[in-house]
């Protein structure tokens, strides 16, 4: 078994609640608490930097909450996720998002000690595994009307920019989420969806075909009779995407 230690990052608004979570954990030799923070864009920051194989996560938290740090990392989530939070309706959602478990405020030692010894196993665990390729995204965790859903992957049609989010299109809905295309397309699955512009990505299993356009640009059709802008940087790459699954017939535009 590993004798490294198990790196943790705590994360609630509240400095109390940080508090005691970093003095139960530091009873604990193999844990090493390398950031508290009191907010989810302050989280979100620290993960990415410092990569820890453990997060404490409360849910409720002001601007961005539990559920949008989640979202906003992607592939980047630890290893293991602990909510904690006093508000015990979030807990479906939260197993949904794949945490491992679930502390409702308030907690006695045992409940925390229970918690922990699960993560340890789970991490150490994962850790005496053969390195595996990260995994392709298989869900995204989206907000719409006050409500947080996890959306399938293979269900987006296209995904195009909008400034500062990702808008995904799931048939005649649409999905704001608050990544970059660079982040989506490295966490996607590659064999699924492909990059056809600076600001559009598709599903290839959608794509119906190619137009060219009457300014001499081509646009991607897709089953819906949605057009997408191809950019010339990425048309070489898309036909020989298409052509591994079969080949996409390209239609002329009349001039």
């Amino acid at each position: 078994m590993s004798t490294a230690k198990i790196r943790a990052v705590i994360v609630d608004d509240e400095p109390l609640a940080r508090s005691n979570l970093l003095v139960l954990s530091g009873r604990d030799p193999q844990i090493e608490v390398v950031a508290q923070c009191g907010s989810g864009a302050e989280a979100v920051e620290a993960i990415r930097r410092l990569r820890p194989d453990l997060l404490f996560l409360d849910v409720q938290m002001p601007e961005c909450d539990g559920f949008d740090v989640l979202e906003m990392l992607g592939k980047d989530l630890p290893r293991t996720t602990i909510f904690v939070t006093a508000y015990d309706q979030y807990a479906l959602r939260a197993f949904e998002a794949g945490a491992l478990d679930y502390l409702l405020k308030p907690f006695d030692n045992a409940r925390f000690e229970l918690a922990l010894n699960r993560a340890k196993q789970r991490i150490r665990t994962v850790e005496n595994r053969q390195p595996l390729a990260p995994p392709s995204l298989e869900r995204i965790v989206v907000r719409s009307a006050g409500e947080v859903c996890f959306l399938k992957t293979s269900e987006i049609d296209w995904i195009e920019a909008a400034d500062y989010y990702a808008c995904l299109h799931v048939g005649a809905k649409t999905h704001l989420l608050r990544r970059s295309m660079a982040e989506l397309e490295e966490d996607l699955d590659p064999n699924l969806f492909c990059r056809v512009h600076r600001s559009s990505i598709v599903n290839l299993e959608r794509v119906q075909g190619l137009k060219l356009a009457e300014d001499g640009e081509y646009e991607i059709m897709l089953h819906n009779g949605t057009r997408v802008r191809l950019s010339r940087r990425y048309r070489k790459h898309l036909e020989a995407r298409l052509g591994g699954r079969g080949g996409t017939a390209t239609q002329g535009a009349a001039t």
